[in-house]
């Protein structure tokens, strides 16, 4: 509980301290995701349309799983024009693997599509992704996971 709490604090006074337009964004973003999984994702931009994508969660119901996943991204910038902001759409290719205490671990191929909000003003991106999954081992099948989630750009 103290963690959680330290991590809004240290979010909220970045967010006070913070006059970043969208142009000006960083290259590097820190966040949380909601979902399958609910954790920590992190983003770092290679330039305008290249990106790595990164995260690790757990499953919030069920049995006791531990994810971890990376991404390369590809953005989409003039497919949804808004009057503020920005709104890329992306799709990428990436690996996932899956802790489980009672089964297999799970390890597959991630194809992640989505889209990000890059507010503007700020140094914040808001996104929505679904990610179907094709699990290559302990057997083959086909997962379906995604969530929602804010990352906070450097």
């Amino acid at each position: 509980m103290k963690l959680k709490c330290a991590a809004i604090a240290v979010c909220a006074m970045l967010l006070l301290s913070a006059n970043v337009s969208a142009e000006e964004m960083k290259t590097f973003g820190i966040g949380v995701i909601l979902g399958k999984p609910t954790g920590i994702t992190a983003k770092y931009k290679i330039d305008h349309r290249l990106a790595v994508d990164a995260g690790v969660g757990w499953k919030t119901s069920g049995d006791d799983e531990f994810y971890t996943y990376a991404d390369v991204l590809y953005h989409l910038h003039d497919v949804i024009v808004v009057k503020k902001g920005k709104l890329p759409l992306y799709l990428g290719a990436g690996l996932r693997y899956v802790n489980r205490d009672k089964d297999d671990d799970k390890f597959g191929i991630r194809i992640p599509i989505g889209a990000e909000y890059l507010f503007d003003g700020l140094p914040l991106g808001a996104f929505a992704e679904i990610a179907p999954v094709l699990n290559l081992s302990p057997d083959t099948d086909v997962d379906l996971e995604g969530g929602i989630g804010i990352r906070f750009y450097f």
